[in-house]
């Protein structure tokens, strides 16, 4: 298994450190993914050497305070994911939700860290709506568009909803 998971991070040009390891078991039909877990502080150092910033609406990081804005226990995948969609929009980005209490509950949660609000603004709209497809209504009534890299991006009216499956936009 130990070499299964050196020969996957070699194909996806991987290091032995990197956050996140995907690796499929060769010979089966199951896949195996794992999910690296970061502290608050891990993240907001990452995010802020991307030039990404963090508010709060109670202008506070507690997990368990739905005013919070908390990155505890965020996926390293979706902060990679965020830093990937700074670079590459080239446009101002605020993180305005993260793994604090609150959210709706599923597998991709915010508190199981697969996802992140962020503010509106021209240049992200414009780079969201301009390069990813347009997918219609997700059940609630939000339009939603999807990355190649089936990460979802929803217009929730006063910021976005990402779902980051992948590291990638």
């Amino acid at each position: 298994m130990r070499g299964q998971r050196m020969l996957a991070r070699a194909g996806l040009g991987l290091t032995a450190s990197a956050a996140t390891v995907l690796f499929a078991t060769i010979g089966t039909a199951a896949a195996s993914v794992e999910v690296t877990k970061l502290t608050h502080a891990q993240a907001v150092s990452q995010l802020s050497a991307a030039g990404v910033t963090y508010s709060s609406s109670g202008n506070c990081t507690d997990r368990n305070n739905p005013d919070c804005t908390s990155f505890e226990q965020i996926n390293q995948s979706t902060v990679d994911g965020v830093i990937t969609l700074k670079r590459a929009g080239g446009c101002a980005l605020n993180i305005t939700g993260g793994t604090e209490t609150g959210h709706a509950t599923s597998t991709y949660s915010h508190w199981n860290g697969y996802k992140v609000d962020t503010a509106h603004n021209s240049c992200l709209d414009g780079y969201i709506k301009g390069t990813f497809t347009y997918i219609g209504l997700r059940a609630d009534g939000y339009p939603q568009w999807q990355a190649g890299s089936g990460n979802l991006y929803a217009d929730e009216g006063n910021h976005w909803d990402i779902t980051y499956y992948t590291c990638g936009c």
